[in-house]
């Protein structure tokens, strides 16, 4: 099992308020007491004069990153800054034009959803050494003390949870595909490597591929439309994020295999809808909104005090979304 950094409980009542927010992505769930929760005051201008919060994202095509960001944004400004939202589109060249940018805008703070491990080091040590911190949410970098920040969901608590519930569907037994998420993402080889830690203790589960799509819902199907001519007997699909796993379902749908077990993670809204359809089976839900504003209130509190108080290597639990809990 992986080392396990500095975890924040959720208590029962902060779950209930995740998987709302889940339902409501236009309405953000209030900050919890687990975590953070400063003063309401709105911040005043940086020396500079600049009063402006960069937020950084891959993508907003992905629903994920598209909410992490808005609702990242929609805290800084309710704080009282005014934001800068842009996407690196996971290039690490891209991500650091964009910090570099930032730094000439005098911006006060970056909210960063990375481009890669150890490629986004260098980038938030240079907003450092500019004097401008970096409050990282979804992704870890590779090295402590460079970010001020680092605020992510238990991805291997929640791959361990929806790799066994995935066995369970599948009665633990029968063969399964694996698509992985990029490899320059921590986050991809966590969840596979939690994916692992419970299947292949499971003699009767035959993993017959494993495959990237890139966390590309498009590539997925591509992927998967090719791997279904090699495996047709495939009987579960178990699937690295969620964009993957609409991916894979549309592949299985248009090859009329409607009987194959898929997963996801993230538990984005799509995902909703489509396990309360029948088609996709479970998933693993990440506090998006506890990650994106806490990120926010982090900033602001950093900002006014020079602390949040909080260890910089931050985790939140996930939970695991069937069609019992999946949102009406």
């Amino acid at each position: 099992m992986v080392k396990k950094r500095f975890i924040v409980f959720l208590s029962l009542l902060a779950i209930l308020s995740i998987l709302l927010s889940a339902c409501q992505p236009t309405a953000p769930a209030a900050t919890k007491t687990a975590v953070v929760s400063p003063e309401e005051t709105t911040a005043p201008p940086a020396e500079s004069g600049s009063n402006l919060i960069c937020v950084i994202v891959p993508g907003v095509e992905n629903p994920f990153f598209g909410s992490m960001q808005e609702i990242a944004a929609a805290k800084a400004e309710e704080l009282g800054y005014t934001t800068l939202k842009l996407v690196h589109n996971d290039d690490a060249n891209e991500q650091l034009e964009l910090i570099e940018s930032c730094i000439a805008q005098k911006a006060v703070a970056i909210i960063l959803d990375n481009a890669g491990a150890d490629a986004t080091v260098a980038a938030v040590q240079l907003a450092k050494d500019a004097g401008i911190p970096s409050f990282l949410v979804d992704r870890e970098i590779t090295q402590e003390g460079v970010a001020v920040s680092q605020i992510v969901s238990n991805n291997y608590q929640g791959a361990t949870i929806l790799a066994e519930e995935f066995a369970r569907l599948m009665g633990e037994e029968g063969k399964y595909i694996e698509l992985t998420g990029r490899d320059t993402d921590t986050n991809a080889h966590i969840r596979s490597q939690g994916y692992h830690d419970v299947l292949d203790a499971l003699p009767g589960m035959e993993m017959v591929a494993q495959q990237t799509a890139n966390w590309s819902q498009t590539e997925a199907y591509d992927v998967m439309e090719s791997l279904l001519q090699a495996n047709p007997d495939v009987k579960g699909v178990i699937c690295g994020n969620d964009t993957m796993a609409l991916g894979a379902q549309a592949a299985l749908n248009a090859a009329g295999l409607t009987d194959v077990f898929v997963v996801g993670f993230d538990g984005s809204d799509d995902v909703n809808t489509s396990i309360l359809a029948g088609e996709i089976d479970a998933g693993a839900l990440q506090p998006v909104a506890e990650m994106a504003i806490q990120a926010a209130i982090q900033a602001d509190l950093f900002i006014r005090t020079g602390s949040t108080g909080m260890p910089e290597k931050q985790s939140i639990d996930m939970v695991l979304l069937t069609p019992e809990n999946a949102c009406q």
